[in-house]
Order: structure tokens, then sequence, then C-alpha cells
């Protein structure tokens, strides 16, 4: 496998790539991006960042759609030496406020929200943030549109210089992201990573995918997500692909996206494939450009893979393994069989090793479930701010436990065959049941609230919350549910809701999960 070059930082790889590939159109969409222009633009957010008082290492969250200027001011915050804190377009104001002050960002910078919202309004004021602007207002500051002279303006040479001082002084080992992810206490936590990490995960990651300079690849996971962020954005500039930044996809338009886009790889869960199978059957389309699938599921039917391939004429279906406190694991590679493919996510990429261990920590023998830890250069340097649950997953000898239960059989395939943790997965988007509650908890009618996650034909797995109402309190699902679209991002909507006297508890004392979930299954999430 060809090595990821020695640029070490992503400033650096921009300003490489753009030195040797000015002309390579790296964003494809309503605004065009050549690898020149990105890395003009990001220079220009970089100097506007700066002008706003972004030092080294000083975080700042970004929050809006897909789209380019998302993926200038990303850079830009890179250039400007500053640490990105993405957060979800779906989030409400609450939601939003929430990793911001965890993460200590001083500085908001706002895009497009779904369907055309002002998402600067949603947020309530925070006492540690200073600013709260739009991509405009940053490129203005930068010395963009606006004049040297005018108001707000940045003298252009001292500007320029000021910026490529911050850029190339970023260091390998300097945080790049912070990343939330939810866990089973309620509170999202901050998985941070750096630079020569990120580099290095998805470098390897596009060339297993074998991305290249003819591709065209629409990134439909949000941009704050790992999988956008890192194996989208990133993942085309590192090998000159063009981008397809899709700010609200629609599975209505997935056929003239792949057809009139002529789109060569395309990721999504498996659904996102039968979608694709389902229209071709009732309408001739030419998809003949689509070349690589990329599905990271637990498992993907092997007629899926074998219609796909004779369907579309795929080159390749690939399966892949992944967590944001371990970037990427483990892939299947060019040339494995389809039941290979269907049944496990490959094997483990160079520089990462997996063992799966018992109850009692013990390595098991291959084809024995337990839990999946990992080890390597892949390994978040840690939560934000939380050593002490740091220490909880990451332990002395650097193995990370992933709290994901998995098989590794004699060819060192990996299985996932259950999580350890509560979470479930909505449309690709990990779901803390525990957080979940505590939002619900919020409306304000309820004593006790308890979300498990059930099988969903549609999502892969839906969420089921079990209700109790407060004394004297008048409790509806449907006006839970009314109240829920208003308050939380779309994912973390429950898709039924249950009014119950008590909730079951173990012996213990503790919500008895296991019965909410079969009583859930049984009654359907319909």
């Amino acid at each position: 496998m060809e090595r990821v070059p020695a640029w070490g930082t992503l400033p650096r790889m921009l300003r490489a790539q753009a030195a040797a590939h000015p002309g390579a159109l790296v964003v494809d969409g309503a605004v065009r991006l050549t690898m020149q222009d990105l890395r003009e633009q990001a220079a220009v957010a970089g100097r506007g960042l700066m002008a706003l008082g972004v030092g080294p290492g000083d975080r700042v969250a970004i929050w809006g759609l897909n789209d380019a200027s998302w993926v200038v001011h990303a850079f830009g915050i890179w250039d400007a030496g500053g640490v990105i804190v993405p957060l979800s377009a779906r989030y409400k104001g609450f939601e939003a406020a929430e990793m911001i002050t965890k993460t200590g960002a001083e500085v908001v910078v706002i895009g497009a929200g779904p369907g055309g919202a002002a998402l600067g309004d949603l947020l309530p004021p925070l006492p540690g943030v200073r600013h709260v602007v739009g991509f405009d207002e940053v490129r203005q500051r930068g010395g963009g549109p606006r004049a040297a002279h005018e108001p707000g303006g940045v003298p252009a040479g001292a500007g320029v210089l000021d910026v490529e001082a911050r850029a190339l002084a970023v260091r390998p080992d300097d945080l790049c992201e912070i990343m939330s992810t939810s866990g089973t206490t309620g509170t999202p936590k901050g998985v941070m990573l750096d630079h020569a990490q990120v580099l290095r995960g998805y470098w390897d990651w596009a060339e297993i995918v074998s991305l290249g300079p003819d591709d065209r690849y629409p990134v439909i996971a949000p941009f704050n997500h790992g999988f956008g962020l890192n194996a989208g954005m990133i993942a085309c500039v590192l090998r000159r692909a063009a981008m397809m930044p899709i700010g609200t996809f629609t599975p209505d338009g997935l056929m003239a996206l792949v057809e009139s886009g002529k789109v060569s790889i395309l990721a999504g869960p498996p659904t996102l494939f039968y979608r694709l199978l389902d229209e071709l059957d009732q309408r001739d389309r030419d998809v003949s450009s689509l070349r690589v699938a990329i599905c990271g599921a637990a498992a993907v039917p092997a007629t899926l893979i074998t219609r796909l391939v004779e369907r579309v004429g795929l080159e390749r279906m690939i399966n892949a393994y992944g967590l944001m406190e371990g970037t990427v694991v483990s892939m299947t590679r060019a040339g494995d069989p389809i039941e290979v493919i269907a049944s496990s996510t490959g094997r483990v990429v160079p520089g990462i090793e997996v063992k799966i261990v018992d109850l009692e920590g013990e390595e098991v023998p291959a084809g024995e479930r337990g839990e999946i830890l990992q080890r390597g250069y892949g390994v978040m340097r840690g939560y934000w701010g939380e050593p002490e649950k740091t220490a909880e997953v990451v332990d002395s000898e650097g193995w990370l436990h992933t709290g994901d239960i998995g098989v590794l059989d004699e060819l060192g395939n990996l299985s996932i065959v259950d999580r350890k943790k509560e979470l479930y997965i909505v449309n690709g988007f990990n779901v803390s049941p525990a957080e979940v509650e505590a939002l619900l908890l919020r409306e304000g009618s309820l004593a006790q609230v308890a979300v498990v996650g059930v099988p969903d034909a549609v999502s892969g797995e839906a969420g089921c919350a079990f209700v109790v109402p407060r004394a004297g309190a008048s409790v509806t699902a449907a006006g839970l549910v009314s109240w829920a679209r208003a308050n939380m991002a779309g994912y973390k909507i429950p898709k039924r809701v249950i009014v119950v006297d008590e909730l079951p508890a173990n012996p213990n004392g503790k919500t008895d999960k296991i019965t909410l979930r079969r009583l859930a299954q049984n009654r359907g999430t319909g």
C-alpha cells in the first residue's frame, strides 16, 4: 500500500495539492471549486477567523448543511490553526449549545440550515461565545469581497503573510477536529483526533476504496458526521476526487443524482442501494458510471451484492467497520468473495491491531465472539475535557474497548454481531437512548422515559420511547412526537411513543430494557 505523503497536516496537504494540481476539480455542485480555488478561499476564511481572534488550538464550531462554503471554512479553520467542532444542521438550539459549551468554542460559524432555516436564530445566548457569524461575514473579514479600507476589511498583504505563517506552524500532532459522539450516559462526548491520524487513516481508506482523480463522489453523510467529514470531504481532497456536497438528500432524487451527475462512488446503508435497484427495475436508467459502492453495515445481504454487480455492473462492493473513537478499523478488499463482503467487514487496515476478548479480558480463539478491542495510530487522543471517561475506554496498553461484539475468523475477517452498548443506529447515525431520554424529559409532562432501539425496515433501526406521565399530566403519543420534532434532531425522534403507567424493573432495580425491547418489537414501531 502506498504510504501517505509526508504532508503532516491538512493545511500543508492542501497547499501541496494546489501547487501540483491547481486546476483539479475538487468541489462540484451549485458552486464549483478547483484545488487552487479551495486553497485561496480557505486562506481568506482563515484570515477572517484570525481577525475574529481565533488562535492556535482554539475550537471553532461550524453549523450548516453540506455545501462548498462549509468545505472552504473547514479548511479556513485549519489554516488559522484552529480545531473544528462540527455541529449537525439538524440540531435544535440547545443541542448545538451543549457541544459549543463543552468544547469552549468562542466562535460559531453558521451556514445554511434545513429548509432555509436561520440557524443562528436558534442558538440561545452563551456566555463564552464571542462571535456568531455567517460564512459571508468571515470571508469579508478576511479581505474577501470587502476592500481593505472598508470597515472590517483586512490589509491583503499582511493578511496573506499572517495566515501562511499560521497554517505552516500547525504540527502533525495538533488536534484538527473534535467530533460529537453519543454515549450511554446521555451526554455527547467530544472525540479528539489530530492531523496525522486523520491524514493516514483516510489516505489508506481512500486507497482501498480506489478513490481517485476521475471519480465523482456525492457526500450524502453530513459533514458533521465522521464519515461525511473524513471519508467524504477530506478523502476527496487527499485523492483529488470531485466531491458533490449533498445538503439535503432525498431518496426520490437518488437515480437522477447518479445518472445526471455521472456518480462513480456511492456510499450509504443497504437501504440506499435497495432503493437504487427498485428504481432500476421500474425504469431503465443509465447508471454505468457507478463503479464502487461502500456500505458500512454489520451485514450486507449477499443477494444485494449480487444484484448490484449484475444489474449495475459494479466493480466492487466494499464493507467496512470504524468508529469515531478509532477511525478506520477494517475493510473488505478487492477480490474478496461475495460471502466475505456479506458476512464481515474485512481485515484490519495497516497500522491497526484488533483482538476479541471475553468478559474477563482474555483473548478468545478464532470463531468465538467477544468484545472488539483495537490498538494503533487510529485510536482517538481522548474525550475532550474528560480524562476519566477516556480511561474507561482506552486502557493502559493503548487498547480501545469499542463496546462492539464481534468475531474474527481464521483469515482475519472481522464480523460485527452485536453492540455491547445500548446505542442504536438510525440511517447511519448513532443514537444514544440516554440522550433521547434526557431530551424528552425537558418537555415537562413526563415522570420517566425509557428508550430502546428496535429493527426497522426503512431506517435500519428506530427508537421506541416508553413514557410515564407525571401525576395529573395528560400525555399523548402524538403530542410528544410533535414536541420532539420541534426540539430534537430528526434522527433522534422516536418513531413510536408508548404511554405506560410504570416501567418494568430488573432485580437490581434498574429499568428492564430487555423486556421493553421485546415489548416494542411485539407491538411494532410503525
